[in-house]
């Protein structure tokens, strides 16, 4: 497809910073496809022991309890692209370091453990940064697209990385696997350093050097509890997490070399994830649930049958297909959970809110991964796994409760004409080239709320309250503060 027929079909591809963006979303997830099968081997090859992996592995999650709402705070406060590059070059010292220690020797456990929390230190603060700085790059009415689109990229480059990684330990050992894992993430750098798009801070909020971090804190978390959909899905994807981490990541590579046929075979597995992300990231373009957050909590059921596929010593093949499968169903619901996110929650507060989801959905992990390794020794594998998937069905059944959860459902954006009126080439267009602003904006698309949640548009103010006070807005309801729109009780 040529560069104007794409930009044709989806507009969202002639913003200048969001293609920038796509190229880094390429190359750090390919760079750290290497990681996911470099490090579990390499631990296994160094001290053959299971629990050494786990406590490795939880090394690499535990600083998500401290540094996601630190990272929070920072992409709120900076360019999210900024903190982006603070992360992605942890990530590089954490993993280079590592391998040329593999290389050259077999590192202590101790050194391990150490490296992999510099790495799960950058992890953590590129979660909320990189939640944020998608709306700040497209219009509202691109975020489906753009979101679709972001996630498919970065699941091509994890699906090609771990491929290339499982063949690569399996000929050379993991070491080059993770050098190779610190190199690319050293080349996100100029992307990131190119995109100029977003702004430093969403106007309308207090200048960050008046507000200390604690109350910058406190206004999240005051946010992040006001939503029962978004706290209550948090809350089963701590338990989910929990639970595939350690069936899945610490035991699955047991699994893969005991009975499956060593690192190609993880390769494999993690590749067919990663391609059914892909195909998932399609159906995105072209699919929204009617009730998203419903979906959400089912498609996070689903994820029982990860560990269930391996407790079952299922050939590899099926468990390929298996880890398709769901890869196809995950990234669809990451999708309407991404845009859920932006869309109703206020822009200024997003990378504090998302902190709190990525906080609540993994603080559960390193105890899922420390646990895991001494429980399948005691109990078994086998049955350490179907524990596992018993722990998924029962939290997404009780997330089910909630009423917003079950009955929230879809409904228009504000129409694009509207934001054409209103003057949306100021709010990014203007990078789109040659296409008109009509045309760039392309078909309304779905959005999400949930009453009584606010949907934050990442438009500026003046444009939501032009295309308020011409009675074209999506939905109905009042206008809240900062360019909110409230909608009441059903």
């Amino acid at each position: 497809m040529s560069r104007g027929r794409a930009i044709g079909r989806f507009p969202v591809l002639g913003i200048r910073d969001f293609r920038l963006l796509l190229a880094d979303r390429l190359l750090a997830p390919a760079a750290f496809g290497f990681s996911l099968v470099g490090v579990s081997f390499a631990v296994l090859r160094s001290t053959g022991s299971p629990s050494d992996l786990s406590y490795v592995l939880a090394a690499q999650i535990a600083p998500s309890l401290i540094f996601a709402l630190i990272g929070g705070v920072a992409a709120d406060r900076f360019p999210p692209q900024r903190v982006i590059i603070a992360a992605n070059l942890m990530i590089a010292i954490g993993e280079g370091t590592f391998g040329l220690l593999v290389l050259t020797g077999r590192p202590p456990l101790w050194l391990m453990i150490c490296l992999e929390a510099v790495t799960g230190t950058g992890t953590a603060i590129f979660y909320p940064a990189s939640q944020a700085l998608l709306p700040r790059l497209v219009p509202d009415t691109m975020l489906q697209d753009a979101s679709a689109i972001s996630r498919l990229a970065m699941n091509t480059g994890q699906m090609a990385g771990a491929a290339v990684a499982g063949l690569l330990v399996a000929a050379t050992g993991p070491g080059w696997a993770l050098s190779l894992c610190g190199i690319g993430m050293t080349g996100t750098v100029p992307m990131l350093l190119s995109i100029r798009g977003a702004r430093d801070r969403i106007s309308g909020v207090a200048d960050p050097a008046s507000r200390s971090l604690l109350a910058e804190l406190r206004e999240g978390w005051s946010e992040f509890r006001s939503h029962t959909w978004l706290w209550a899905i948090v809350a089963q994807f701590c338990i989910v997490m929990m639970a595939w981490y350690g069936a899945f990541s610490v035991l699955g590579p047991v699994v893969a070399k005991a009975h499956l046929g060593g690192p190609a075979a993880w390769g494999a597995i993690t590749a067919a994830d990663s391609l059914g992300l892909i195909a998932g990231g399609l159906a995105s373009l072209r699919i929204t649930p009617g009730r998203p957050m419903l979906f959400v909590v089912l498609a996070g059921a689903a994820i029982a049958v990860s560990p269930l596929s391996l407790a079952m010593v299922l050939p590899l093949p099926l468990v390929c297909v298996v880890s398709f499968g769901l890869g196809v169903l995950v990234e669809m619901m990451m999708v309407q959970w991404t845009v859920a996110m932006a869309r109703n929650i206020p822009p200024g507060m997003l990378a504090r809110v998302s902190s709190y989801d990525v906080l609540g959905s993994v603080m559960a992990m390193p105890a899922g991964a420390l646990v895991a390794g001494p429980l399948a020794a005691a109990i078994g594998v086998s049955a350490a796994q179907y524990a596992a998937a018993a722990a998924i069905v029962i939290a997404s059944a009780l997330a089910l409760i909630p009423r917003d959860v079950r009955q929230m459902r879809s409904r228009p954006a504000v129409p694009a004409t509207a934001m054409v009126d209103a003057g949306i080439a100021d709010a990014g267009i203007a990078d789109a080239g040659p296409v008109s602003a009509v045309t760039a904006l392309g078909p309304t698309r779905a959005a999400l709320t949930t009453p009584p949640a606010g949907a934050g548009y990442d438009l500026g103010r003046g444009i939501v309250e032009k295309a308020q006070e011409r009675g074209q807005r999506g939905g109905r309801g009042d206008r809240g503060r900062g360019g909110r729109i409230d909608l009441p009780d059903r």
